[in-house]
């Protein structure tokens, strides 16, 4: 059976705030936020949501970044104690990731003919994963996310935290209009 939050049996008095618990959650980044010579994740300043206590959240997101090669990106996230869930991400390899041409023989992390290697595995909801860089000001790469988060009975607040793979002089940034969203579900 499908889930869906909340439940409104018949008669329910519908309220201003009964409505907006059935929005979604979404957190759009109104400024670039450049980060350099940092490996330390922390909090993005924009893309991050209250949660409650023993919910269940459905989660997509798009994320607009570059940086240099050389430092690539590591996405990590925070969530209360106790919440569990996992989340996944269609973006660029970063080297060493290695793929395979269309030829069959193992190649870097390069853009050829056949694209960028992609990363695309399940994580742990809290577990990071890093991102190539082309390099600051070629052209933007963008992350494409999803998942769930199961809180547990400790609200707070989930965060996209951030920093480069590799401490770098040059800034990775999170450009403006990135976003993700959450839909309670349960």
């Amino acid at each position: 059976m499908a889930e869906s939050y909340p439940s409104i049996p018949a008669g329910t008095k519908l309220t201003a705030a009964l409505l907006r618990s059935m929005l979604p959650l979404v957190a759009r980044k109104t400024a670039d936020t450049p980060r350099a010579a940092t490996t330390t994740a922390t909090a993005d300043p924009h893309l991050q949501f209250d949660v409650v206590a023993n919910a269940v959240y459905v989660m997509d997101g798009w994320i607009k970044y570059d940086g240099p090669s050389a430092a690539d990106l590591n996405v990590d996230w925070s969530a209360p104690s106790g919440a569990l869930g996992e989340w996944y991400c269609w973006g660029a390899g970063h080297s060493p990731v290695v793929t395979f041409s269309a030829a069959g023989a193992a190649q870097l992390d390069t853009q050829g003919g056949r694209g960028y290697p992609a990363r695309m595995e399940t994580n742990d909801i809290t577990a990071a994963r890093s991102f190539g860089c082309l390099g600051t000001g070629i052209t933007p790469l963008t992350l494409t996310l999803g998942g769930i988060l199961r809180v547990g009975s400790t609200a707070g607040t989930y965060s996209c935290d951030w920093a480069q793979l590799v401490s770098d002089a040059s800034p990775v940034t999170l450009y403006t209009d990135s976003w993700l969203r959450l839909q309670r579900i349960a």
